[in-house]
C-alpha cells in the first residue's frame, strides 16, 4: 500500500481568463456545431455554439441592465433544464457569481443560502418555487431582483439588455480572472447550517480540462453526447455541464428521472453520468420486466454471465465456454439493454456514492463501462476517477491528472491539487479546520491507496450521510429538531447508502406518563406502545417539524419507535451526552434494516 500518489497534469493550471472563454472559443472554432439540444415536444432541437454564445450575451446584458455589479451573487433555483446552463454562463459573462439552490430546498434553507451569500437576485424555475421563496423573501432584503423562468423572463432580460453595448459587456467579462469566484455551493455540514464552498474559475477550469483531456475516449470522441438529468445545483452535475461545453459534447437536459429511459431512447447519448441508484434502477427495471415476461431465470443467468465475463477480463481473459455464453446473451439480452439506454452508450461516469463491484462488473459485462470517481463539493467534483486506460472496478480510480491524494496517520484521505476550493464563504474557522496551510484538504473519509495508485474508500470519518442517490445529508440538523419535541428522548438519523433517510426514535421516560394519561392509555409502558397509532402520529408530527429544516431529498421518510431509551449507563451516550453512532448501529442494526425491508 502507498501513503501518497499523484498523476501529472494533462493541462496546466490556467493563468488567465475564465470559464466564459470556453463558449467564446467554441463559437469561433465550431460555430455551427450542435452544442446543446433542447426538448421541444417529442423532438430535440439543436442550438449551435454560435447561437448559444449570442443567447448568453443577450441574457448577460439583461443582468447588467438590471444593475447587478461585478462580483455580486445571484441565486439559481431550478430543476435541470437548458435555462440553468444558459444563466450560469450569463451570470459569469456579467462578472457576477452564481449560487445554486436545490429546487427542493425548504424556505429556511433558501433564506440561509441567499442571505449568507448576500445574493442580490435569484432565478427561480416556476411559480411553485416563487411561492416557497416568498415565505422568506422579507428576511432577505438584499435580493431585489426575482426572475422566474416559466414567466418568460429570458426574453424579458434580452429586451432589458438591448441598450447595453458589446463593449460594456466585454468590460464586465474582463473583470474575471482565474482567481475570481465562480460559484458558492452550499453543502451540508456535520453540524449547524450548510456551508458555502467557494469555487473559483481556476478551480473549475483546471478540473474540467484535466477530466476532458484525461478521459478523451469519453469526452473527445467524435459525436459524443450526454443527457444531463442530475441536478446542476450539485457539483457533480455542474462539473459535467462545464466539461461538456468545454469539450464540445452535445448536451441535453432532462428534469424528470422517472422518464429517464424514454429520454435516453430519444436522445441516444454516447455516455451517461449518474449516481449508483440510477444504475441500480436500470438493472432492477430490466430484471422485473424479464420476470413479468416469464424470462426471469434467463435474465438472472445472463446477468451472472456478464459479471463473470467482466471479472475474467481482469484475470487473464474469459475461456471459450464463457465467451460463447456471453456472445449468446449479448444477442438475447445485453443488446436489448443497450438499446433501452439509447443504443449508443459506451461509457458511464458514476459518483456521489459507492457503486459496488457487482454493478460495475455487470455493466462492463454488457459493454457499458462505468468509470467510478470520487470527490466532494470542496474539490470541484472529482479528485479521483477510473479511466478507460486505468480501470479497477471496486475502486474510485487514481487521482485525476494534476490531482494528488495521501493517507494521513489516522487513515483519513487527504486531497490536493488546483481543483481544491479556496475556503468556506464567511466561515474562516471552518476553512482552517478543513484546509491545511500547504493546501491539503481533509476529506473526512477513511481510505487507502494500493500499489498502483488506485484509491478505495473504506469508511467515513465524518457523520455525514450519503444516500444511494448521492445526496449528502447532515443528521445533526434533523436530530436537533426531533429532540426538541417533548416526547423524544434520543434519535438517530440513518440512510448511508440507502434509498432514503429514516430515523430511530426513543421516547422520553419522564414525559411518556403524561402523554399516556392525556391520550387515555392507562398504565401502558413504552414497550407496549411502539406500534400505537396515536404515539406514532405524535412522533410523525415531530418528524414533520424537523423536515421543515431540510429539502425533500434530505427529509426523514420513515421512522421506528424503540421500546428502550439510550443512556450513558447503557453505553449509547457519552458523558457529554453525544450519541455513540457505532454502538447504536451495532445494537440496533436489525431495527435499521427493518426500516428498509
Amino acid at each position: 500500500m502507498r501513503t501518497e500518489f499523484s498523476v501529472p497534469a494533462v493541462v496546466p493550471t490556467p493563468t488567465s481568463g475564465s470559464l466564459v472563454d470556453h463558449i467564446i472559443e467554441n463559437a469561433a472554432k465550431t460555430p455551427d456545431h450542435e452544442a446543446l439540444s433542447v426538448p421541444r415536444g417529442d423532438a430535440w432541437v439543436g442550438i449551435t455554439s454560435k447561437q448559444f454564445l449570442e443567447e448568453v450575451k443577450s441574457v448577460a446584458k439583461g443582468i447588467v441592465a438590471n444593475g447587478v455589479e461585478p462580483g455580486e451573487r445571484i441565486g439559481v433555483m431550478s430543476r435541470t433544464r437548458y435555462e440553468w446552463t444558459l444563466v450560469d454562463y450569463a451570470i459569469w459573462y456579467a462578472g457576477a457569481v452564481s449560487v445554486p439552490v436545490y429546487e427542493t430546498s425548504s424556505a429556511e434553507q433558501i433564506q440561509w443560502m441567499l442571505s449568507d451569500s448576500g445574493a442580490v437576485g435569484v432565478f427561480l424555475e416556476s411559480e411553485k418555487n416563487k411561492k416557497t421563496f416568498d415565505e422568506v423573501s422579507v428576511e432577505i432584503p438584499s435580493v431585489t431582483r426575482v426572475w422566474v423562468f416559466d414567466d418568460g423572463i429570458i426574453d424579458e432580460l434580452k429586451n432589458d439588455g438591448r441598450e447595453v453595448s458589446d463593449e460594456a459587456l466585454e468590460e464586465r467579462r474582463a473583470t474575471l480572472t482565474p482567481d475570481s469566484v465562480a460559484t458558492i455551493i452550499y453543502t451540508s455540514g456535520t453540524t449547524g447550517r450548510p456551508k458555502g464552498c467557494t469555487l473559483t474559475h481556476r478551480n473549475f477550469m483546471f478540473e474540467v480540462d484535466n477530466v476532458v483531456w484525461g478521459l478523451p475516449d469519453v469526452f473527445l470522441a467524435p459525436g459524443s453526447s450526454t443527457l444531463l438529468f442530475l441536478p446542476v445545483a450539485h457539483v457533480f452535475g455542474r462539473a459535467i455541464q462545464l466539461g461538456c461545453i468545454r469539450a464540445g459534447v452535445r448536451l441535453g437536459h432532462s428534469a424528470d428521472i422517472k422518464a429517464l429511459l424514454p429520454g435516453l431512447a430519444s436522445f441516444q447519448p454516447t455516455f451517461l453520468l449518474a449516481v449508483p441508484r440510477v444504475f441500480e434502477k436500470i438493472y432492477n427495471s430490466a430484471q422485473q420486466k424479464a420476470v413479468a415476461d416469464g424470462k426471469g431465470k434467463i435474465f438472472d443467468t445472463a446477468a451472472q454471465t456478464a459479471i463473470d465475463y467482466s471479472k475474467a477480463l481482469d484475470e487473464g481473459g474469459p475461456g471459450l465456454v464463457l465467451k460463447l455464453k456471453h456472445g449468446l446473451f449479448d444477442r438475447l439480452v445485453y443488446s436489448k439493454l443497450r438499446a433501452a439506454m439509447g443504443g449508443n452508450m459506451r461509457w458511464a461516469v458514476s459518483g456521489g456514492a459507492p457503486l459496488g463491484s457487482r454493478l460495475g462488473h455487470f455493466f462492463r459485462g454488457i459493454n457499458v463501462i462505468i468509470l467510478e470517481g470520487y470527490g466532494l463539493t470542496e474539490t470541484s467534483a472529482a479528485t479521483t476517477v477510473n479511466r478507460p486506460t486505468a480501470l479497477r472496478i471496486g475502486s474510485v480510480g487514481q487521482p485525476l491528472p494534476g490531482a494528488k491524494v495521501k493517507v494521513a496517520d489516522d487513515g483519513e484521505l487527504m486531497l490536493g491539487g488546483d481543483q481544491i476550493f479556496v475556503g468556506y464563504w464567511n466561515n474562516p474557522s471552518a476553512t482552517a479546520e478543513a484546509l491545511e496551510a500547504d493546501g491539503w484538504f481533509h476529506s473526512g473519509d477513511i481510505g487507502e491507496i494500493d500499489d498502483d495508485g488506485f484509491v478505495k474508500i473504506t469508511g467515513r470519518k465524518k457523520e455525514l450521510l450519503v444516500t444511494a442517490a448521492g445526496k449528502n445529508v447532515a443528521p445533526a440538523v434533523l436530530e436537533d429538531r426531533l429532540r426538541a419535541n417533548w416526547l423524544v428522548s434520543q434519535c438517530m438519523v440513518v440512510g448511508d447508502g440507502q434509498p432514503f433517510i429514516a430515523a430511530l426514535v426513543t421516547i422520553d421516560p419522564e414525559s411518556f406518563p403524561a402523554w399516556a394519561k392525556q391520550n387515555d392509555k392507562g398504565a401502558a409502558t413504552v414497550p407496549d406502545m411502539v406500534d400505537d397509532p396515536d404515539l406514532n402520529a405524535a412522533i410523525q408530527s415531530a418528524v414533520d417539524e424537523a423536515n421543515k429544516a431540510v429539502s425533500h431529498a434530505e427529509a426523514i421518510k420513515k421512522f421506528k419507535i424503540l421500546g428502550v431509551d439510550w443512556t450513558e449507563e447503557g453505553g449509547q451516550i457519552t458523558p457529554s451526552l453525544k450519541l455513540k453512532r457505532a454502538v447504536v448501529m451495532q445494537e440496533f442494526g436489525a431495527d435499521v434494516e427493518s426500516l428498509y425491508s
